[in-house]
């Protein structure tokens, strides 16, 4: 140990251009937080886009005054007029697709119009005039809550203010058939309460979440907690390494160790760092699925979140040591631009991408936090089904698995190729000490 509390040279003056570098970077930093934090959560029913829905008519309508009328045709067809297109993306389907898509978490919710609905309001009708005992027809609102909690939200403000305006339509229409039907004799009181509003909307979850999953939101803290794991142990590795092989002082409090600088190339520098990553990645990994099933969460598929979290780990450590080994301190920055600043917004975690401005659902296309939060929200929430997310991780996590092996090979190959040794000093030829 050395002690360096008293430097034997003045220290120099910092010029101050060496003052504003720091300052504005911490200013850029704090506009681009401000701008993606604050921006995609301000306001997300005003940024509400292709926002999907699965609408399924089973009516198969009734005569009613001698005509053939089918109610459940005519309500699909208001809806896909009423409801802003540009908000929200009405899927018109069959039940079973409809149940598909929501097994996979490709829509948010659906409105099931059933197979007696028709009947149900003609029968309605004429129980206002003849007495008896009647059920009110009904249209049923599925969220899908395992496909994110504030989604499952949105999609029950969107179906109260579909069926509201439904239920102004289909009541006026009935009030107005009731009254032709007895003429001037007055409606009871309750008679015209239920002309007012005929349907009852029930709505339910489909396939509610189990206990242990936060509200819907384990998926994504296990996604963020494997993303800090991977960053972080990759900053971790990259300083310790370089401590111990002399290219930078270790400091403990105010003392620092320095070591003698190691003759040892970038590229076999950086091949350390990345062993050291993929060692312990299965280590990080195993210990989230200790810790998470001793808290009893929901853990959907525990060994295929096992592989997959060392996949994910193993992938943002090697690319972030891949970076910094390639811009050097710059890439610091850039590892917390992407990784962080940029990942956490567009991961569609907490708020559904389609409730996000444009700008920042576009990103997810590439952003990592994204691709790992759907593999891990397929694996908690949705069995592990390729369809509802697990592909795509998988296959993107692979893509940036290899991105970061090829920059680092490539730029630290490049560097040794053209004498850019760390520190000026060239390594030891290949076989030496």
């Amino acid at each position: 140990m050395t002690d360096n509390t008293a430097p034997t040279r003045p220290p120099r003056a910092m010029p101050l251009r060496e003052w504003l570098a720091p300052i504005t970077l911490v200013t850029v930093l704090a506009a681009l937080l401000g701008t993606m934090y604050l921006g995609y959560t301000a306001d997300p029913e005003k940024h509400l886009h292709d926002f999907p829905i699965a609408l399924v008519n089973q009516d198969v309508g009734d005569t009613v005054a001698g005509q053939p009328t089918n109610l459940g045709d005519q309500i699909t067809t208001a809806l896909g007029t009423e409801i802003p297109a540009d908000k929200i993306d009405l899927r018109t389907v069959g039940l079973n697709e409809a149940q598909r898509q929501l097994q996979n978490g490709e829509v948010y919710g659906a409105i099931v119009i059933p197979g007696d609905f028709t009947k149900r309001v003609t029968i309605l009708g004429t129980a206002s005039i003849v007495p008896g005992d009647i059920e009110r027809p009904i249209i049923s609102v599925l969220t899908n809550p395992r496909a994110g909690t504030l989604a499952a939200q949105i999609m029950q403000t969107v179906a109260d203010q579909a069926m509201t305006q439904v239920n102004t339509t289909v009541g006026t229409r009935l009030a107005a058939q009731v009254h032709t039907a007895i003429g001037d004799t007055p409606l009871s009181g309750a008679a015209q309460l239920q002309l007012t509003e005929p349907i009852d909307v029930v709505v339910t979850a489909y396939h509610p979440l189990p206990d242990g999953t936060g509200q819907g939101l384990a998926a994504f803290f296990y996604t963020l907690v494997l993303l800090i794991v991977g960053f972080s142990g990759a900053m971790m590795i990259n300083s310790l390494v370089d401590a111990s092989l002399g290219f930078v002082p270790a400091e403990y409090g105010p003392w620092h160790k320095t070591t003698a600088t190691a003759p040892i190339s970038r590229r076999r520098t950086l091949l350390i760092k990345w062993g050291i990553a993929a060692i312990s990645a299965p280590l990080a990994s195993a210990v989230f699925l200790g810790i998470a099933a001793l808290l009893d969460m929901s853990l959907g598929r525990p060994l295929l979140l096992f592989l997959y979290g060392t996949l994910a780990i193993t992938a943002i450590a090697i690319t972030c040591l891949s970076v910094m080994a390639a811009f050097g301190t710059a890439g610091l920055m850039i590892n917390l631009i992407v990784f962080v600043v940029l990942g956490i917004p567009s991961s569609s975690g907490t708020i559904p991408l389609e409730a996000t401005p444009r700008w920042i659902a576009d990103m997810a296309g590439f952003e990592p936090m994204h691709q790992i939060y759907l593999a891990v929200r397929a694996i908690v929430f949705f069995d592990g089904h390729l369809e509802a997310g697990l592909a795509q991780g998988l296959w993107m996590t692979l893509a940036g698995l290899a991105i970061g092996l090829i920059l680092g090979a490539t730029a630290t190959h490049t560097y040794d190729l053209r004498g850019l040794y760390r520190l000026g000093r060239a390594p030891a030829p290949a076989g030496g000490h």
